[in-house]
């Protein structure tokens, strides 16, 4: 028999558990990407591929600094839009490919590739500024 109790105290918790599922940043989800962010174009080299990292940060407010944001996708692909390693992780900020698809129309990015380097920074940013932190990335953060 469960004492009332323990039931109180799964419920305390379950209710807890969808109170910050709520407290995400719903509006930030359904804000539309425009085609065009910036002026630089990520296939052009690494410099423009940095400075493209730097504005889509400062644009969403990246935790940390626009450098950070920077640091972490060095860490992650040594900033190699074509990065790819066999836990299934790809692209720039080596995103799960099996969340991908759900990740890039979650945010504003639906049918971009993993590797199209423009769609990896602005969904990675913005996941990271909805969480508040780059711990997603823990071995970069």
């Amino acid at each position: 028999m469960i004492r009332r109790s323990t039931m109180r105290r799964a419920l305390v918790a379950a209710l807890a558990s969808a109170s910050l599922l709520a407290a995400l940043p719903v509006g930030a989800q359904a804000e539309e990407v425009p085609r065009h962010i910036c002026s630089y174009d990520w296939r052009a080299g690494t410099w423009q591929l940095k400075q493209l990292i730097k504005c889509a940060a400062r644009r969403w407010d990246s935790p940390g600094s626009p450098a950070k944001a920077v640091e972490v996708a060095r860490c992650e692909s040594h900033l190699n839009p074509e990065a790819y390693n066999s836990g299934g992780y790809a692209g720039l900020y080596q995103q799960a490919t099996r969340y991908w698809p759900g990740r890039a129309d979650r945010w504003g990015q639906p049918d971009r590739s993993v590797y199209n380097a423009r769609a990896n920074i602005i969904v990675s940013i913005r996941m990271a500024r909805a969480t508040g932190s780059w711990s997603a990335w823990a071995g970069c953060a």
